[in-house]
């Protein structure tokens, strides 16, 4: 009977470690990306160089999945000094009070194919947004090390207004809307 039980308990326990699946963003092979309107006629591209993040799901498919992202302020680059400088100062970003934008993932639908709606809260400085993102899912591989990697990808607007970034009201010189491209690489 022992035995019985000492088995019985070994196996869930198994099944509670293996049931808890949690990836990681791979920062070599994932990038956060953005671009901005200037004066109207053009854009201005940038990147974020530090992020990090996390998925985790309690079974083996993505229901009832947590999703935490983190950005790191300080890490703008835009290629041209100045500006990252200026991007960083309060008229944007406000690196010394907000290290970091947050995304925070409650919920994830799936859609037609390999679609996605991943629905979770954004804050950039002092202010947390609802938002929907659209999701395209690349799949699950394994890499040259035997970990198991999943790809995703997305591309979505904000309002730089609606987070208290309100250097040029107006965007006559800066738009209003922000385009953000992510690419993630996740390792289970």
């Amino acid at each position: 009977m022992k035995k019985l039980l000492l088995s019985f308990v070994l196996a869930l326990a198994g099944i509670f470690t293996f049931a808890q699946n949690t990836w990681s963003v791979d920062p070599m092979h994932s990038s956060v990306n953005f671009s901005i309107k200037h004066m109207g006629i053009s854009f201005v591209q940038g990147r974020f160089d530090k992020f990090d993040g996390t998925v985790t799901a309690p079974g083996a498919n993505l229901d009832d999945a947590k999703f935490n992202f983190n950005v790191y302020t300080e890490s703008v680059n835009t290629s041209v000094d100045p500006r990252d400088k200026h991007l960083r100062s309060a008229d944007f970003f406000d690196i010394e009070k907000f290290p970091a934008m947050k995304f925070e993932g409650a919920t994830i639908s799936q859609g037609k194919g390999n679609a996605y709606t991943l629905k979770g809260n954004l804050t950039i400085k002092d202010v947390t947004k609802e938002i929907l993102i659209p999701v395209t899912f690349g799949g699950v591989t394994k890499n040259q090390q035997g970990k198991q990697v999943a790809g995703f990808q997305t591309k979505f607007t904000i309002n730089r207004l609606d987070y208290n970034i309100k250097y040029d009201p107006t965007g006559a010189g800066v738009a209003k809307d922000v385009e953000v491209v992510l690419f993630f690489e996740l390792v289970k």
